[in-house]
């Protein structure tokens, strides 16, 4: 991922300095366990850890002539171990390396991520009770539908990284697994207790059963989750650039000093960090289908997923993880016009009432089917011609007919809307908090 949408905490996790550190760990926690053993020599595996050290630069010029990152790392351990490298990588395949590399970096990455997840929650939280009583206009196919409170929109994004932070956190429990088990699996040549150790040093468990691999299937569900938290951070994203559109300006993003919207017009304020957190999000879906795609692998092993994780890894968890906290960013400091959300929801002249009336109408004893038509004609009414709603109802005399000046008042009324506010608040924020058990 490009320096621009990377965060160096989540950057310097694929960098080849950590890459190459995790490896040397891996081989010597192993040297350790052999010891321990008795297949190494103890001062062997104490030499590996006193001496051992890398050069990615002699790395990389071994691998152009061997073609082969494993044997060049190896290979340059070896220079400055000295003799007691030949104990180093006893009974292992370089997959063993890799895989268990992978599961440490996406572990990490993970926390990371939900680190971003619950700097957003507590955002969401925030700016919902800021909001819980603040009304504004529902929408349902871009049309308006009926009231509701811009906290309760916020709560709804709240629920859902609620149950993201739960996801993330079962898929990092699922992709944390070693597998030191040599070259098709079977500890032919190695213990089963190099495994486990390795595991245990390397904050991760023991992969069950495995071929030359760690099971892909563990890696398609960790970028699978990535892939819908992703569209969860493009819908939050695209309720606020539909909201700071010109024509609804009922919420935008913070418009810094000195910050510029347009090369050639000066009174432009554009939603660009929301657009960039769609687009960050389409980057970080791309690498679903791929990661699919590696589960099924020729018999033991083929390495046609090898190219494919070395570039969807890093760019999907760096991705993601700078786009929480961007998006965390956005609702921290968004501004809020609850004038102007008031100014919308009386837009259309109290037409958001209208199924209070036709409830209101069948409650009086007029059948369904005649209460909606009575509803609907004068919806129709203001809808091409304006003007108020209440109005029309009082002057029609079906209407009339069943329900009086104050009883149609009485349905205008918004409190209607928001007396089970307390009840979804509750039901979120406290029946099922976001990160419990983290």
């Amino acid at each position: 991922m490009i320096p621009r949408y990377s965060r160096p905490e989540m950057s310097a996790i694929w960098s080849e300095e950590s890459k190459f550190q995790i490896w040397f760990e891996i081989e010597a926690h192993a040297c350790d366990a052999q010891a321990a053993l008795g297949v190494i020599p103890a001062e062997a595996a104490q030499t590996v850890w006193e001496k051992g050290t890398f050069d990615i630069d002699r790395i990389n010029e071994i691998e152009r002539e061997t073609k082969h990152d494993v044997i060049a790392f190896l290979t340059n351990l070896a220079e400055h171990v000295g003799p007691e490298a030949r104990f180093v990588h006893q009974g292992m395949t370089s997959s063993d390396v890799l895989d268990t590399t992978l599961a440490v970096q996406m572990t990490r990455a993970s926390t990371l991520m939900l680190e971003g997840i619950e700097r957003l929650l507590i955002a969401l939280r925030t700016r919902a009770y800021e909001f819980k009583r603040t009304p504004t206009i529902g929408r349902s196919h871009g049309i308006h539908a009926e009231p509701t409170t811009f906290g309760l929109k916020l709560a709804t994004f709240y629920a859902e990284f609620a149950r993201c932070y739960r996801r993330l956190r079962a898929a990092r429990d699922d992709i944390a697994t070693c597998a030191i088990s040599g070259a098709v699996g079977t500890f032919a040549h190695i213990d089963p207790a190099v495994e486990s150790h390795v595991a245990a040093k390397m904050g991760l468990t023991i992969e069950p059963v495995s071929t030359q691999i760690i099971p892909r299937d563990r890696h398609a569900m960790f970028f699978a989750t990535l892939g819908v938290i992703a569209s969860s951070v493009e819908r939050l994203a695209t309720e606020i650039r539909h909201m700071q559109r010109t024509e609804v300006r009922e919420a935008e993003e913070f418009f810094s000093a000195g910050q510029k919207g347009s090369s050639a017009m000066p009174h432009k304020r554009n939603p660009v960090l929301t657009e960039n957190l769609t687009g960050i999000a389409r980057i970080v879906r791309a690498a679903v289908t791929p990661a699919l795609e590696n589960v099924a692998l020729w018999h033991e092993r083929d390495i046609s997923h090898s190219s494919v994780e070395r570039v969807f890894g890093p760019d999907a968890t760096i991705g993601l993880d700078f786009a929480l906290h961007r998006l965390a960013g956005v609702m921290e400091n968004l501004l809020v016009y609850p004038k102007q959300m008031q100014a919308n929801l009386d837009q259309l002249g109290g037409l958001v009432h209208s199924q209070q009336v036709l409830l209101a109408l069948t409650q009086a004893g007029v059948s369904r089917e005649d209460a909606y038509k009575f509803v609907q004609r004068n919806a129709m009414r203001v809808w091409q011609e304006g003007g108020s709603y209440l109005d029309l109802l009082k002057s029609d005399e079906d209407v009339r007919a069943h329900l009086d000046d104050a009883a149609l008042e009485s349905l205008f009324d918004l409190d209607q809307h928001f007396r089970h506010v307390d009840t979804i608040f509750d039901r979120v924020f406290t029946d099922q908090p976001a990160t419990d058990a983290a």
